[in-house]
C-alpha cells in the first residue's frame, strides 16, 4: 500500500485545499466577496473583453457546464455585464463592468498575498523550480482534465 504521503494526487488535493484557505482568508481580509474562480473570470475578462461563457471557461480551465454559475453570481454582483454581441444578435459577450474592473484591482494584491503564503517557505531557486515543475506537469495533464485550458480568442473542440 502506498503511503499517502508520497502520493503526488494526494499532495495535490492538500495543496489545493491550502490553497482554497488561503485565498478565501486573503479575500475576508481585504473584504471582498469573491472566489478564486470568479477573480480568474474576472481578470480574463480585463484582458479579453468581449468573450462568451464558454470561450471563458476554456481559458481559464473551468467546467463548462457550471460556468454559468459563475458568471451569474459576477452580474448579481455587478462585476460583469452581459451584453449583445456586436457581430451577432443572438450571441452574447461578456464585459468586466467598472465595479468589477474596481474589485479586480482591490483584490489583486491581496491575490498575491495569498499567493506569495503558499510558497513562503521556499527559498527563491525552490520557488522557480516548484513554479516550473507545477507548469510542466500541468501542461502535460491539460487534456487529461474535464476541463483542460484554452488559450486564444475561439475554443476548439478537437485538436
Amino acid at each position: 500500500m502506498s503511503d499517502l504521503e508520497t502520493m503526488p494526487g494526494h499532495l495535490i488535493r492538500r495543496l489545493q485545499q491550502i490553497s482554497v484557505a488561503r485565498f478565501t482568508s486573503r479575500m475576508a481580509e481585504a473584504g471582498i466577496d469573491l472566489t478564486a474562480v470568479q477573480y480568474a473570470a474576472l481578470l480574463t475578462l480585463r484582458d479579453h473583453p468581449g468573450l462568451d461563457q464558454q470561450t471563458l471557461a476554456g481559458m481559464i480551465a473551468y467546467d463548462r457546464v457550471t460556468i454559468g454559475g459563475v458568471i451569474d453570481r459576477l452580474v448579481q454582483k455587478g462585476f460583469v455585464n452581459r451584453e449583445t454581441s456586436p457581430s451577432d444578435r443572438r450571441a452574447r459577450v461578456l464585459m468586466l463592468s467598472d465595479k468589477g474592473g474596481n474589485a479586480l484591482e482591490v483584490a489583486t494584491p491581496w491575490v498575491d498575498k495569498a499567493q506569495d503564503d503558499l510558497i513562503s517557505q521556499l527559498t527563491s531557486e525552490e520557488r522557480d523550480n516548484f513554479l516550473m515543475l507545477l507548469q510542466k506537469t500541468t501542461k502535460a495533464g491539460n487534456e487529461m482534465s474535464r476541463a483542460p485550458l484554452r488559450h486564444g480568442a475561439k475554443v476548439k473542440l478537437s485538436q
